[in-house]
């Protein structure tokens, strides 16, 4: 069964017993994929992305259809799994308690199930796409998604590079998503590319947890990378 399609399972099951909240549905997790690392790990990054998108469109106060639309847009959902996803999505949103609240839970989640670190950069780089799908990261979302990589414990230099990806930086924007300086020596630039190209290939995002659905995380960050190389490596030589 896919993921999502546990995920709505779980949800029903819930429902069906009255206890349908987030809290419920992280210990019902916890309870269930105890022993399947694999699935543990898709699991929690499924409602990861799902449930703070849903607290992230709620930050203002107000989430508006285009909101909605964005996150459809954004992420690659099988039309027979839209219903599950928006389950989870309309649990998360209707809930009284406070995004800190799951984020804590989400990064005590992935420690329970081994995740690496980069699998909540991947979450950040989700929900930056999400925030930016208007065309700007609004103060706000830029206060949530700064409090949610606080709380993942992802460092400032983590944060900034995931924020260059997505938020106009002026001439040095390419150098921030490359992780280097213009100071730096072309071969020091070319490796930190490389690297870049290998730590984000899409099969490196997959053995992390992210599903398939999701891969468009993958694809838009590489976009970003290669477009960011280009830049550099065309600008004059100092």
């Amino acid at each position: 069964m896919a993921v999502l399609a546990q995920l709505g399972a779980l949800i029903r099951d819930l429902a069906s017993q009255g206890m349908a909240t987030l809290d419920a549905l992280f210990e019902r997790v916890r309870a269930l994929y105890g022993g399947d690392r694999e699935t543990r790990r898709r699991v929690a990054f499924s409602v990861a992305m799902i449930a703070l998108s849903a607290k992230m469109a709620k930050a203002d106060g107000i989430v508006t259809q285009s909101e909605v639309d964005a996150f459809r847009r954004i992420f690659a959902i099988p039309p027979e799994e839209i219903s599950n996803v928006f389950r989870l999505y309309d649990l998360a949103k209707q809930d009284t308690s406070g995004f800190e609240a799951y984020a804590r839970k989400i990064a005590g989640l992935c420690e329970a199930t081994d995740c690496e670190q980069g699998m909540l950069v991947d979450v950040l780089d989700g929900l930056f796409q999400i925030a930016g799908a208007d065309g700007v990261v609004h103060e706000r979302e830029m206060e949530f998604l700064r409090r949610v990589a606080k709380i993942f414990r992802l460092s400032e230099a983590a944060f900034a590079r995931v924020e260059a990806r997505h938020v106009r930086g002026g001439a040095l924007q390419a150098y921030a998503i490359l992780g280097v300086s213009p100071d730096d020596p072309p071969e020091t630039i070319r490796r930190s590319y490389l690297q870049l190209v290998r730590d984000n290939h899409p099969d490196r995002l997959l053995a992390r947890g992210v599903p398939d659905e999701f891969m468009a995380i993958a694809t838009e960050r590489m976009k970003a990378i290669n477009a960011a190389w280009d830049s550099v490596s065309r600008a004059p030589a100092a």
